[in-house]
């Protein structure tokens, strides 16, 4: 039995310094999913090992369990599917117990209901009454005499389960609950051991009642923390048993699971099996930790085309498991049931089967297990006629055959019997595996996830160490390098600016939109609507008619042409006046937030730090500025100079001429301004169908492309001119530097210090970590799993392959020290 080593205790402090390295460097954090190794390190160290027993009801989980433990612990009967929960953990030989959570009387109402449904009988809503217990329990006997017998069909086992499940609510009904669990020790049933205390909850009406069983027994397999778990059917009939354990299989102390799947008997997977095994994938804590058992194999010995089916599932869906058996739960446990009877006890009729032997009308009835067997031995093929000679004589009784073939094959027929079975075969897998095998693969599992994070980490402190190490040590090898890499600073710093001017206006001209300009784009467009909107609002014919005839003072009237015509120069200077004023509040807003954005950058810190300026950038992008909105404002002037002109569309069929025509029939009825004034409105609808179509170009289209050619025209060629005016300022920059590059070479090289300590530190205490997890793996003989140290002869080679001279960025652009976090991130 494998025990934790002393060397292991102190795995989860050491894992922990591990992941607490990783999260001081935060190029690293992304690389690494930490939730992997979390999940590993608590199945490592965890107390209990839980084995979910997990399949459709009726599938024999229990029996499986059973057969396992070698003692009848489980209440297993088909059909029988209620939502109990049983825990099976270890005890020594003097504390073994059971303690018993039983349903509410909510609970049993719902599953009564339920299989009311199933059945087709009345709902089962007054359990409670008598009358309706019995009409409930006589519909369930005439369904069990239709089907010819209980275990006949899926039908008849339903019937049988709601019967249970009324009789366990009737004779525990002062122990329920209306709406809670209720909890009971052994102590307070007065059960004096654990056989009596597990005969009570394996009686199938009380088994029918409880939530869940915990049973405490002594047993070699449940030492070093196993606990082997049977959940309810996932096709259970009350829906949230069957959700129950999918949550259990999803919940992250479930560590392995035994998928007990019905095919044998079935032919095919169901859409609940199917879904079980997808959920099983999902969960990282499981892994591969799943042995798949095909139960009730004995099916397939009697039906040939059922045996190939399953053959064929087995190798589509499980050839890459190693762990998959093919098992008869009944005949295997009940047979290492029946290897301590003898003939006395009629080899077990009279002791194991003496419960379920009873009639109701005094009457022997035939277990279950004496059906099976004497179908095995007569039927099966699996036993050689040269060892035994086997008859089932149609004249005797089903018991009778069972004790008579007994006795005369007796321990050699009992022994294959249990070897075809497939019991012996899964018990010994599954006890090899939890009492040699899970530890060691536990912490395997657990070394297999810190490999990666470890390798990750070694590299990157190697290609920090490497890197600080190679700095000049002495200031005036570190002015020297600086100086050196001047020129190429300037010019990258240049190309900088330019590529960042480059960005912002496609930013504005493309599909990655520049919420500033946007924003002041959007008021531009709201102030044109608003004041077209306004000025048709407010336009006098009167004021128009005045303009027109003080413009030929012979004459005392003017044509509605004339109207038309001042009207037109009326509007479209107005609109004039606001594009203008319009598209340089854009301008404004936008240079604004270029400056900010250059003001950010780092290119803009480096600068300063170089030449102790920006370099003229805010000047050129002040005069830039100046020279856009002069530029915009004449765009905007053209813009609404061509509004004086009318659309095409004035002038053709169309609304258009229509209202024209009418307009003109209106105001030639007569030769004074009261005629005129008369057809204001129908002039405003005139003006109003000419000017609404140009303003809608206006702000949708064209001079959105105005503004942003003029954008680009003249931001693209100020960036380059820029970028090399930079380059130009070499020697200011070396004239500055040099006043100021000994004090900060003197702080950089303490930096570097700093820092190189800091790396070193974090490699010991990498080490310290790695040595005392190494220290574990050897103990649980995982020598191959061993994770990789630092050691110093690693500081004389080359730069490790990951490494990237680019992404070190030791110096501090603006004469302050960064932060050890900083660093370590550009040390990545």
């Amino acid at each position: 039995m494998t025990q934790m080593p002393l060397q292991c205790h102190s795995l989860p402090e050491q894992v922990d310094s591990l992941l607490q390295l990783l999260h001081h460097e935060p190029s690293l954090r992304a690389q690494q999913d930490v939730t992997v190794i979390q999940s590993s390190l608590k199945k490592a160290i965890a107390p209990k090992f839980e084995i979910v027993f997990a399949g459709a009801f009726s599938a024999g989980k229990s029996m499986l369990i059973n057969a396992l433990l070698e003692r009848e612990l489980l209440y297993s009967a088909e059909g029988h599917a209620t939502g109990t929960e049983c825990y099976v953990e270890y005890a020594e030989p003097d504390q073994e117990r059971v303690v018993l959570t039983f349903l509410s009387e909510a609970e049993i109402r719902e599953q009564a209901q339920a299989l009311c449904q199933r059945l087709g009988l009345t709902a089962a809503i007054a359990i409670d009454q008598p009358e309706v217990m019995g009409l409930l329990h006589q519909g369930c006997q005439a369904i069990i005499q239709q089907e010819g017998g209980e275990s006949k069909s899926e039908r008849a086992k339903q019937a049988k389960a709601l019967i249970l499940l009324l009789e366990g609510f009737a004779a525990n009904r002062d122990r329920l609950h209306p709406t809670n669990h209720a909890t009971y020790s052994m102590e307070q049933f007065n059960f004096s051991s654990l056989k009596e205390a597990a005969s009570f909850a394996r009686r199938g009406s009380n088994s029918s009642v409880l939530r869940r069983i915990e049973y405490y027994c002594h047993h070699p397999l449940l030492q070093d923390g196993n606990v082997l778990v049977d959940m309810p059917g996932i096709d259970a009939p009350v829906k949230k048993d069957a959700e129950l354990t999918y949550r259990k299989i999803e919940d992250s102390d479930t560590s392995a699971v035994v998928c007990v799947l019905k095919p044998a008997a079935a032919g095919d997977m169901t859409t609940e099996e199917t879904e079980l095994l997808e959920k099983m994938r999902s969960n990282i804590g499981i892994r591969d930790r799943v042995f798949y058992v095909f139960n009730r194999i004995d099916e397939t010995w009697y039906n040939s085309q059922l045996r190939q089916r399953l053959d064929d599932l087995v190798y589509a869906q499980f050839q890459d498991s190693s762990r998959v058996y093919k098992t008869s739960g009944l005949l295997g446990f009940y047979g290492s049931q029946i290897k301590q009877t003898r003939v006395g006890d009629r080899f077990g009729l009279d002791s194991v089967f003496a419960e379920s032997i009873k009639g109701l009308d005094g009457q022997e009835e035939t277990p279950q297990f004496v059906n099976e067997f004497n179908r095995y031995c007569a039927n099966s093929g699996k036993l050689a006629s040269s060892r035994f000679r086997i008859s089932v004589n149609s004249y005797e009784t089903p018991n009778e055959n069972y004790v008579r073939i007994l006795q005369e094959s007796g321990a050699p027929l009992v022994e294959q019997l249990i070897q075809d079975s497939g019991i012996e075969e899964f018990r010994t897998a599954i006890t090899r595996y939890l009492t040699e095998e899970k530890r060691p693969q536990l912490f395997a599992n657990l070394a297999d996830d810190l490999q990666p994070l470890c390798i990750n980490l070694r590299n990157h402190y190697l290609a920090a160490r490497w890197e600080l190490d190679s700095q000049p040590r002495a200031i005036d090898a570190m002015k020297a390098r600086e100086l050196e890499h001047l020129g190429h600073e300037l010019k990258q710093i240049g190309a900088d600016f330019s590529q960042a001017i480059a960005q912002e206006v496609n930013a504005i001209a493309g599909d990655v939109t520049n919420a500033t300009f946007e924003a002041a784009f959007i008021k531009l467009k709201a102030r044109m609507v608003s004041r077209l909107d306004e000025l048709l609002n407010t336009f006098s014919v009167a004021d128009a008619y005045s303009r027109a005839t003080l413009s030929h003072p012979r004459n005392a009237t003017a044509p509605l042409m004339a109207i038309l015509v001042e009207a037109f120069y009326y509007l479209a200077n107005e609109l004039e006046t606001v594009l203008v004023e319009a598209s340089q509040a854009v301008v404004v807003a936008f240079f604004q937030y270029l400056t900010e954005q250059v003001r950010k950058s780092d290119y803009y810190r480096k600068l300063y730090r170089l030449l102790g300026n920006d370099g003229g950038i805010e000047t050129q992008l002040k005069h830039l500025e100046a020279q856009v909105r002069h530029a915009i404002a004449n765009q905007a002037r053209i813009e609404c100079d061509r509004y004086v002109r009318e659309t095409p569309q004035f002038f053709g069929d169309s609304p258009f001429f229509f209202q024209l025509r009418q307009t003109l029939q209106q105001t030639s009825q007569g030769y004074d301004c009261e005629s005129m004034a008369e057809a204001e409105p129908a002039i405003r609808q005139l003006l109003k169908l000419d000017f609404e179509p140009k303003v809608s170009a206006t702000i949708r289209r064209n001079f959105r492309q105005t503004l942003n050619q003029t954008l680009k025209t003249h931001l693209l060629p100020m960036a380059e001119q820029q970028a090399d005016a930079i380059f130009q300022q070499y020697d200011h920059a070396r004239a500055y530097l040099e006043q100021t590059l000994e004090k900060e070479a003197e702080e950089k090289i303490l930096r570097n210090q700093r820092l190189l300590t800091e790396v070193d530190h974090n490699i010991a205490t990498y080490n310290q970590a790695v040595e005392a997890i190494n220290s574990c793996l050897k103990a649980m003989q995982l020598r191959d799993r061993q994770l990789p140290l630092i050691s110093t002869p690693d500081f004389d080679q080359t730069v490790p392959a990951t490494y990237n001279s680019e992404t070190f960025d030791l110096g501090s652009s603006n004469g302050t020290q960064p932060s050890v976090t900083e660093t370590n991130a550009n040390l990545a």
